[in-house]
């Protein structure tokens, strides 16, 4: 009989890709939805669809009975890990997968992180045979929040504003090597009580970022560094208004701190192998329709 798995966060940008995944390796697998979900994504796949809340005790104890892993790919910035926790000791669950972040690093005073590190302690405590992914920022479709926005920008306009020096390095995870982490870490009785780093496959600066995104797009555009910390004062006072932005200012600071986390551990215990920047941007240009003729030479030639 095949294990049977538990999915939260089925219908976001990372769970689309780990939900196939799973059931292509031969994963019984249940998907915890709300009513309010949008499950176009799950139609026509084998895995079950119940209804349930995280913040629900009851239906989420419910969810989890008669499964064998839990797969946890719902944000743990909100709170919710206590009721997961608690749900899955009381339904018998053994293993469970969770996705964290490597944001949880920040030197930042962010409002998620304590919530955040809450979490990983109440996972840690839990009793349950568990492993925490901490991806880094994960892209890879439309469907992702930042290199799908910077693709866009830098495909309608000749000019993209950089709010400090831009020498601060990103690693970004391809969203499919996040899928496959979780897949591969959920089969390894080697990560079983770890926490991993979950990063690309190629550290590079927030300049060397946009000038790869430019070469593999065959488009020139200008660079204007702006001083950081006037920008983040100015947003922070918009923000005391609750008036709404395209930019926070922690995303200008998170923008000017180092983002690159080793993945070794990663790669030791369960072959994770995330493929190389180029590779990931290549996939999500060809996705977007906005390849513009990529070959071999192009690919090569960057970075």
């Amino acid at each position: 009989m095949s294990t049977r798995v538990l999915v939260t966060g089925a219908t976001g940008f990372t769970g689309s890709y780990v939900v196939p995944l799973l059931l292509s390796r031969d994963y019984q697998v249940r998907c915890l939805v709300r009513r309010t979900s949008n499950t176009d994504s799950l139609e026509g796949t084998a895995a079950e669809l119940i209804l349930g809340d995280l913040e629900d005790l009851a239906s989420l104890t419910s969810a989890m009975r008669g499964v064998d892993a839990l797969v946890n790919i719902a944000s743990l910035g909100f709170g919710h890990a206590p009721n997961i926790v608690r749900s899955a000791v009381a339904a018998g669950v053994r293993r469970g997968i969770f996705v964290s972040t490597t944001a949880v690093n920040t030197t930042l005073n962010a409002a998620s992180k304590s919530v955040r590190l809450a979490a990983e302690q109440t996972i840690r405590q839990s009793g349950l045979a568990y492993t925490i992914l901490r991806p880094t920022m994960i892209y890879g479709s439309r469907r992702d929040r930042n290199i799908c926005r910077l693709i866009n920008h830098l495909n309608r306009w000749r000019i993209i504003p950089v709010f400090g020096d831009g020498q601060h390095l990103q690693q970004p995870a391809y969203v499919g090597d996040v899928a496959s982490a979780v897949c591969q870490s959920l089969e390894s009785d080697a990560a079983i009580g770890e926490t991993y780093n979950i990063s690309g496959g190629t550290a590079v600066t927030y300049n060397e970022l946009i000038e790869t995104v430019c070469r593999l797009m065959k488009r020139k555009v200008y660079k204007i560094h702006i001083p950081a910390m006037p920008v983040v004062v100015a947003l922070r006072a918009l923000e005391r208004i609750s008036l709404r932005l395209p930019i926070s200012s922690e995303q200008i600071q998170r923008l000017n701190e180092d983002k690159a986390f080793d993945h070794q551990d990663a790669t030791r215990d369960f072959g994770y192998a995330p493929m190389t920047l180029v590779q990931g941007l290549s996939q999500e240009l060809e996705d977007l329709g906005l390849a513009r003729g990529l070959d071999a030479e192009t690919t090569r030639d960057v970075l």
